[in-house]
């Protein structure tokens, strides 16, 4: 089969590596524990301790963490020129 006759990828397979990379490099690691201040956490595989808050459920926090991380990995494999609704590289 040649080349013309192959569909068009929609997603290019560096941009799902990036996906798939920020999906494993940010899960829930261990038990939620209860902090002394009132409030309860889980830790994240890329080290940081994700928390509920004032305003905020720990679930909005991992949502968002994850959210947030799936935006940064895909931002920095985006093709050129693309258009954006965020500039990039963030200032």
């Amino acid at each position: 089969m040649t080349d013309e006759l192959l569909p068009a990828e929609a997603v290019s397979a560096e941009m799902r590596h990036a996906k798939v990379r920020a999906a494993t490099d940010h899960t829930t690691v261990g038990l939620v524990e209860s902090l002394a201040d009132g409030r309860v956490g889980i830790a994240c595989a890329c080290g940081m301790q994700l928390t509920n808050g004032p305003t905020w459920s720990l679930d909005e926090h991992i949502r968002l963490h994850r959210a947030e991380a799936r935006f940064l990995a895909l931002a920095a494999v985006a093709p050129e020129g693309i258009p954006r609704l965020v500039a990039w590289p963030l200032a």
